[in-house]
């Protein structure tokens, strides 16, 4: 046995030690970094062999040595080296950070092991040094080695449920195969297979078209929103969004099973038209942990279309009921009891409720900063003072809202470190940021929402003929949004009809969240310029540039008045420093006709003086949510609302 032979061997059996020292407590997910010799790669396979995330192919000659790594079949683990010996993997492997967890060059001259998992890094000092009582080396590491304990067997583990067989660093049955299932955010042990809940077509050459039902093998799931995965029916590998996809024969796998959903969205989807008596679906209770909810569309003489919210509880031997005469084994099986029988619900449970496909948290892996070829401008939307809205393909695949701005509306790099933050924010009610360009002219890629947005779609769309429970259902859907903002300590700084988009069935998004504070232009930082929206801004911010989310509530108010006078301008006939002297004098808008004095109430809440005495929006979302039972019970529909 030659030199590198006897470092190779010598490489396993400390790995196999390492395995069995640990096995009683790590997951299955478990990646083991431990000082190791130079090791061959190729030499079964000479040639071009697909490294995942690499840019080009990895070419490997027979023969040829790198610096030590792990292989997880063909894909590319972990690489270390010891301080100042050069990488010798190729830059298209060595830029592309697969890990979030970093790792240190000295650890090798230390006999210090890392062990990597999806869940975090633990480190282990002095195993190495203890089980061969040799500390290796900066320079060769693994020379130190003096052999594996004498009573350990090097066949009696098969760790990770891979055969006893061991082929590693890319063998066909190598130390990490199978490929350990993973879950966005962490490791579900055992699970092997997920399941398509939607169809996907590809967007890149590195994704994978799917369709609903089929079936994947993941290959790699630690860079979160898109997962490497291999379809079990094609044998094609490649990219799929993770949020597409849940562990086959979970619940998150059913298509009743609508996961953390609030009581106010199940209703919203439940009575969308087309729907019919017994519509449902299951969701997380709100308000108990490890609980359900079962939402069902019912119909009564005296409230007509309604929906029912019935609590499903967990019993402590893993059953589930919603009375406890009737107990299961599993929500499937509750499911279908009540898909049977009403037996004692409000009606028997007959069709799913239908739902659209989720927006993917990006337009592909690795799409953010694009180049402006990627983008085609098809229709023009809209137009204001800093530049255009289109409506656009990306990559000739996807549809997608554009914002182009004009050049010097904005600091590139400034804008760009928004971005960051921005793109961040993910909530059903905000407009999420898909990608930029970031070379002036600055281009903002979005989701396109087919109603444009709500200050026209109330003027000119199908908005003119709403009455007031469904422009307050919008109302509530934005404070949703807002509430999620303050939340987050962030400010919006430009709220108004103007930037809520709208879409099907009068779904409410927050668009353009932020990017006022990084305007330019002199007519709009001057707070009281002809761009400056006046209108719309608390006293304090449009004086002293004071924003925070109570400006942000002030707005909200002023919004409200958008909403129920289908769009009109606020103050109407007063000019923006008329606006604001008379503000400050105390001046409040008077109840728009049409509209409740309950509602003009929360508006002159929003329009306190004191910022402090302001609600939240957390307050807003909930006084909106409840209005017509709370609020306004005997509400009946008038001529305008």
């Amino acid at each position: 046995m030659n030199e590198e032979e006897d470092n190779r061997h010598k490489t396993m059996n400390f790995l196999k030690v390492l395995l069995a020292h640990k096995r009683d407590n790590v997951d299955n997910n478990t990646m083991v970094i431990a000082p190791s010799s130079i090791l061959t790669l190729g030499q079964s396979d000479p040639g071009y062999r697909r490294q995942r995330g690499c840019t080009e192919p990895l070419p490997v000659r027979a023969g040829t040595c790198y610096p030590p790594w792990l292989s997880h079949g063909k894909c590319l683990l972990y690489k270390f080296r010891p301080s100042g010996q050069t990488l010798q993997i190729p830059t298209g492997v060595r830029e592309r950070k697969r890990f979030p967890t970093p790792y240190h060059l000295d650890l090798l001259s230390q006999g210090q092991v890392t062990y990597v998992t999806g869940l975090g890094a633990h480190r282990y000092h002095g195993l190495y040094q203890n089980q061969y009582g040799g500390e290796p080396t900066q320079t060769t590491p693994s020379t130190a080695v003096k052999g594996p304990p004498t009573n350990f067997n090097s066949h009696s583990m098969t760790p990770f449920g891979g055969s006893s067989g061991i082929t590693p660093f890319g063998g066909a049955s190598s130390l990490f195969s199978p490929v350990p299932a993973t879950y966005p955010g962490g490791i579900i042990g055992g699970v092997t297979v997920f399941v398509a809940l939607y169809d996907y077509e590809a967007r890149t050459s590195e994704d994978l078209s799917f369709r609903k039902g089929e079936r994947f093998q993941i290959i790699n799931n630690t860079e979160g929103d898109w997962w490497e995965a291999r379809s079990i029916a094609t044998g094609k590998t490649g990219y799929i969004p993770s949020n597409y996809v849940a562990p086959a024969d979970s619940i998150q796998a059913e298509e009743w099973y609508f996961g953390k959903m609030g009581r106010k969205d199940a209703e919203r989807l439940l009575l969308n038209p087309g729907n019919q008596r017994g519509t449902f679906l299951v969701r997380e209770s709100e308000t108990t942990k490890g609980a359900y909810s079962l939402s069902i569309r019912d119909w009564d003489e005296v409230r007509g279309d309604n929906v029912k919210h019935y609590k499903i509880r967990k019993l402590d031997n893993g059953g589930y009921y919603i009375t406890t005469r009737a107990q299961f084994e599993s929500l499937q099986k509750l499911v279908k009891h009540y898909s049977e029988h009403a037996d004692g619900l409000c009606y028997r449970l007959t069709t799913v409720c239908p739902t659209v496909k989720p927006q993917t948290q990006g337009l592909a892996k690795d799409a953010w900063e694009i180049p402006r070829e990627s983008l085609r401008l098809e229709v023009k939307l809209g137009q204001g003072c800093f530049g255009e809205v289109w409506m656009g393909t990306w990559n000739g695949t996807t549809k997608v809202a554009i914002k182009t701005l004009k050049p010097g509306t904005m600091m590139p790099e400034a804008f760009l470190q928004e971005a960051q933050i921005m793109k961040k924010l993910r909530h059903d009610k905000l407009v999420p940021l898909y990608a930029v360009v970031s070379e002036e002219p600055i281009y903002i890629v979005t989701e396109f929402m087919t109603k444009g947005s709500l200050l026209d779609f109330l003027k000119e769309g199908d908005g003119k003929y709403l009455k007031l429970p469904q422009l307050v259902d919008m109302a509530a859907q934005i404070a949703d949004g807002m509430a999620y903002i303050e939340r987050m300590n962030y400010i919006h700084r430009d709220l108004r009809a103007a930037n809520i988009l709208v879409g099907d069935n009068l779904v409410c998004k927050i668009a353009d969240f932020g990017l006022a504070r990084l305007i330019e232009d002199n007519e709009y930082t001057a707070r009281q310029g002809a761009k400056f929206p006046i209108k719309w801004t608390a006293p304090e911010a449009a004086l002293y540039g004071r924003f925070t989310i109570k400006s942000d509530v002030w707005s909200f108010g002023i919004l409200l008045t958008e909403l129920v006078t289908k769009g009109r301008v606020p103050y109407p006939g007063m000019v923006n420093r008329e606006v604001l002297e008379q503000v400050e004098r105390g001046y409040r808008m008077s109840c728009p006709q049409g509209c409740p004095e309950s509602l003009h109430e929360l508006m002159k809440l929003c329009w306190k003086k004191d910022p402090d005495e302001r609600p939240t929006f957390e307050y807003i979302q909930s006084f909106l949510e409840d209005y017509f039972t709370a609020t306004e019970p005997q509400y009946q529909p008038g001529d305008n609302l």
